[in-house]
């Protein structure tokens, strides 16, 4: 055997290592999202009811959960910058940490009967949130590039867990500490912290990143003109910002309407199972059609929900509503971060991905706390018409990126 022949084979190994080592890792992600996903699921689910008991009006029911995504979206830069200086591991643990912690002030808080300290501790989770909400880049720079919109969409699959389990969890967590209702979900929260630092020290990532990231590049402001950029952050924003908006109002509305708690768990759970049993497909068919294409059928199940919302209030109208607003987050969501990977330099990674969930956080903090006060003065069918002016803005976004692309070609 030649010199060359064995450097040849040499190469080769070390790339099926670099590629095993990248599965493992979107594995391990992918358990890790299901798990910090789950308790998503969970706030989603009993923050907007637990707002309803503690506080004084009923149109600040879901401030809690949208203190959350306030502090989401100012933790967003922090976040990259920590991770930028000691590595996507470190940053991934130390968000687990301060989920475990907030978990157990929104215990404190339900205990105490505080409204103020519920607020607070709805703040806590939203840095945390900060954290894991990279763990999809993370995926997308541990696989192969040709595995890369796979590796998203697989990693966005771990939520099928939450979609069941959540649910599940909180229905039957809800009374552990009876009589205050709810604090049991937040205890299970902490205790899936408490797994995913264990769960995360599997994942092969680098303790310490490049040195030149976020030195050279295009800042924010000159990202946000690339039609690309701007068309994948448009996407990402409508796409969770009108989820977020339905899906928050829906266990207050089905109250409203006399259905049960374990009606308004049985919804929210189709409806997580829509958002992400799609991803361990949807990366093959941004492969096939691209991403835009997805985005585009993201936008049209979006609009099938809204009209479906609109047509009655029985269990059968939240159910299907739901169900298509979950299929069109997933398509607009996912396909949005395959699109928002093609838009950016090494070099940019940092500044582009905070650049976009900030932005994607800060139209869901609108979003939720707009949801609460829209579903309690002027009801459910305002909630569902509201939507349809984002999914315009972003359409127009969409087809502004396609006439730019037929004008470079």
């Amino acid at each position: 055997m030649t010199f060359a022949s064995q450097f040849r084979r040499g190469e080769g190994d070390e790339r099926q290592i670099r590629s095993a080592n990248g599965r493992l890792t979107v594995g391990v992600l992918t358990a890790a999202q299901a798990l910090s996903m789950t308790g998503v699921s969970i706030v989603t689910l009993t923050t907007g009811l637990a707002g309803t008991y503690l506080a004084a009006s009923p149109t600040l029911a879901t401030a809690p959960l949208a203190a959350q995504f306030v502090a989401t979206m100012c933790a967003t830069f922090p976040a990259a910058m920590f991770m930028r200086k000691y590595g996507r591991r470190a940053g991934f643990t130390m968000g687990q940490i301060i989920g475990l912690l907030g978990a157990l002030f929104s215990v404190y808080a339900l205990m105490e009967q505080s409204f103020l300290l519920f607020l607070a501790a709805g703040a806590v989770l939203g840095v945390h949130n900060a954290f894991w909400g990279y763990y999809r880049f993370a995926a997308a720079e541990a696989a192969d590039p040709a595995f890369k919109t796979r590796a998203i969409s697989l990693v966005m699959a771990g939520g099928v867990l939450a979609g069941v389990g959540g649910p599940e969890l909180a229905k039957h967590s809800r009374d552990v500490f009876e009589p205050v209702v709810f604090a049991g979900c937040y205890a299970a929260i902490a205790i899936m912290c408490a797994v995913n630092v264990l769960v995360l020290q599997f994942a092969r990532l680098p303790g310490a990143p490049l040195v030149a990231t976020q030195r050279t590049g295009r800042s924010w402001f000159e990202l946000l003109k690339d039609p690309k950029f701007f068309a994948a952050v448009a996407a990402g924003m409508t796409g969770y910002g009108v989820m977020i908006l339905v899906m928050a109002a829906t266990p207050i509305s089905m109250a409203d309407c006399g259905l049960s708690f374990n009606d308004a768990a049985f919804v929210i759970q189709w409806h997580g199972l829509a958002m992400f049993a799609p991803s361990f497909f949807s990366g093959t068919l941004i492969q096939r059609w691209g991403a835009q294409r997805i985005i585009f059928a993201g936008l049209a199940l979006n609009v099938v929900c809204m009209v479906t919302n609109m047509s009655g209030t029985n269990i059968s109208n939240f159910w299907f509503g739901l169900v298509a607003l979950g299929l069109g987050w997933n398509f607009m969501y996912v396909g949005a971060t395959a699109l928002l990977t093609e838009a950016y330099r090494a070099e940019e990674r940092d500044t582009a991905q905070a650049t976009n969930d900030t932005l994607v956080f800060a139209c869901i903090s609108v979003a939720t706390f707009a949801s609460g006060a829209l579903q309690n003065t002027l009801g459910w069918m305002a909630v569902n018409a509201i939507i349809a002016l984002p999914l315009v803005l972003a359409l127009m976004a969409m087809l502004s990126l396609r006439r730019a692309s037929l004008q470079t070609t």
